[in-house]
């Protein structure tokens, strides 16, 4: 096979599966991982897919443009199920303090929370607030700041100015995407600073990411690999991207 047709049956492969590994397409075609790296850089060079960590996406992948919260809500959902049960179980004792980011996944981690499981619970997250509002064995403190409609949460300064004051025994944190090199990454410049107070008001931090982020790289970082204690993730994770996930000094549970 010729380096133009190898070249085209991995665009053609990446477009089909949505993402596959340096490794997987060294095996597939019979080529060394160097082989790989340089077709995927000339395929990225004609704007065919775009290069991650440890392999390749398509080039919608990466888009700049951010669903709303109500959108996400319908992606993924078994996966976000799972990693919300999984998160269930390392909830700290009761009479703790937790930290909630906005998100799909963390609303179903408050449906999930055990009626007897007394917590102070702190978020920017609207509508998170108004579901546990009503629940007799949480202390509810709601952020101040501005309420993006696309997260239906408070960032900006406010926000931001009111994390640095408190310190809490665990947050629980999503991403847009995670990568070894990038670290941890969200599109919106003011939601990225708000994680990352987040991130930093917590005694450990839990992130929260399914596998079909693992590998992708948003615009703005909010925290690195060493920032975050715990990845929870579902069985979409490759044992190669666990290994290193985990070489980096993430406790990695699949969900």
């Amino acid at each position: 096979m010729y380096a133009e047709e190898r070249q085209q049956a991995m665009a053609q492969l990446i477009n089909a599966e949505r993402r596959v590994s340096v490794a997987r397409l060294a095996e597939d075609f019979s080529v060394t991982t160097e082989t790989v790296r340089r077709d995927l850089s000339a395929l990225e060079r004609r704007g065919l897919v775009r290069r991650v960590h440890g392999g390749a996406v398509p080039v919608d992948a990466l888009a700049p443009t951010e669903s709303g919260l109500n959108e996400r809500d319908q992606h993924n959902t078994d996966a976000k199920e799972g990693l919300a049960a999984a998160a269930i179980a390392l909830l700290p004792a009761p009479g703790s303090t937790i930290l909630l980011d906005a998100g799909s996944t963390t609303a179903r981690l408050v449906a999930a929370l055990p009626h007897d499981h007394q917590l102070t619970v702190v978020t920017h997250s609207v509508p998170l607030a108004a579901r546990l509002a009503g629940n007799p064995n949480i202390e509810l403190v709601l952020l101040p700041g501005r309420v993006r409609p696309t997260t239906q949460a408070a960032v900006g300064a406010d926000t931001v100015a009111a994390l640095a004051e408190i310190r809490v025994d665990m947050s629980f944190v999503g991403a847009n995407g995670l990568s070894v090199e990038f670290g941890l990454s969200t599109p919106d410049r003011d939601e990225a600073a708000t994680k990352r107070a987040l991130v930093a008001a917590g005694r450990r931090t839990v992130a929260l990411v399914d596998s079909s982020k693992l590998g992708l790289e948003s615009t703005h970082r909010f925290a690195r690999l060493s920032d975050v204690d715990v990845l929870v993730t579902d069985a979409g994770i490759d044992a190669v991207e666990r290994s290193e996930l985990e070489r980096h000094g993430l406790e990695v549970v699949v969900a």
